[in-house]
């Protein structure tokens, strides 16, 4: 096999099938059958390695892996020698500090003193003394919610995506001390041939992601509102303007991103557009 880029996967869970469906939207095909730890791609010069997340960060820097695909929180808390290189978008969460709810809290300084269970002794104890807080950190793993009603400890700190979990075993959320992605990390250095590939890699995740984040809208206007409608569609350079077969009218084409859709669509509307189509873009490349 020629050189290739060797990647780690979480094995199993939400941030694996992320992982997995971006690398496929990539135009990269691999067999990751049932029970697979390894497998090599047909088209692309990459080989996927299928671990537990918290040892990808050790994998990537002891050059096992040339890159990882992890949750940031993990690589921050393994504190492994390796580089973040591309955020993914995807998996957010945050790291908190809950209590139960049943006891009052007036702010950090309610802390100190206080036994707190986490399985993330680093980021919870950089946290702690950044605010100069003194608590007693009793790390654990699992089932961090069940330890103040089992008196193991007297708040928790732990991953929060809904706040759900934490409701279920009576506990409320007091301190955010880390919001966290989906992560591509690499090795400090990696070979000129192997750089070279992973530079590929990153073009191709950069128009997967750009055109997941971005809608193509298609909509007619009259040309006394045409001027009106440009200004609300920056678009990639401007919009594209074309007259229609009924005169006095325009069909305007452009791009939005994601995050300002609706506002821009009720906007669009409000000037005089009609005719409005969205639709998808499956890669973007600018």
């Amino acid at each position: 096999m020629k050189e290739a880029l060797r990647i780690a996967v979480q094995k199993s869970g939400r941030l694996s099938e992320n992982s997995l469906k971006l690398i496929k939207e990539c135009g990269i095909h691999f067999d990751n059958g049932i029970g697979k730890l390894r497998t090599v791609a047909y088209n692309f010069p990459a080989e996927f390695l299928f671990l537990r997340d918290d040892d990808i960060p050790g994998y990537v820097q002891d050059g096992v892996a040339d890159l990882g695909i992890v949750g940031e929180n993990v690589a921050v808390e393994k504190d492994r020698n390796v580089r973040i290189i591309k955020r993914l978008g995807f998996s957010k969460c945050r790291l908190s500090i809950a209590v139960p709810r049943t006891r009052s809290y007036n702010g950090i300084q309610d802390l100190n003193g206080k036994n707190i269970a986490t399985s993330y002794p680093k980021l919870l104890g950089d946290y702690l003394k950044e605010h100069h807080i003194s608590a007693n950190i009793h790390e654990i793993s699992g089932s961090v919610e069940i330890a103040p009603s089992i008196g193991l400890s007297d708040a928790v700190c732990d991953i929060v995506s809904s706040g759900s979990t934490l409701l279920t075993n009576g506990l409320k959320e007091v301190e955010t001390i880390f919001r966290s992605e989906a992560v591509m990390i690499a090795r400090p250095e990696v070979s000129a041939a192997k750089e070279k590939i992973l530079k590929q890699l990153l073009f191709r995740l950069d128009a997967v992601q750009k055109g997941n984040n971005s809608k193509y809208i298609l909509l007619n206007a009259p040309q006394e509102a045409t001027e009106k409608i440009i200004s609300l569609l920056p678009g990639m350079r401007s919009p594209t303007v074309l007259p229609l077969a009924m005169g006095g009218w325009n069909s305007i084409h452009s791009v939005v991103d994601e995050d300002r859709f609706w506002e821009v669509i009720e906007q669009l509307k409000d000037a005089g557009a009609e005719g409005i189509l969205v639709v998808p873009i499956e890669k973007m490349i600018v």
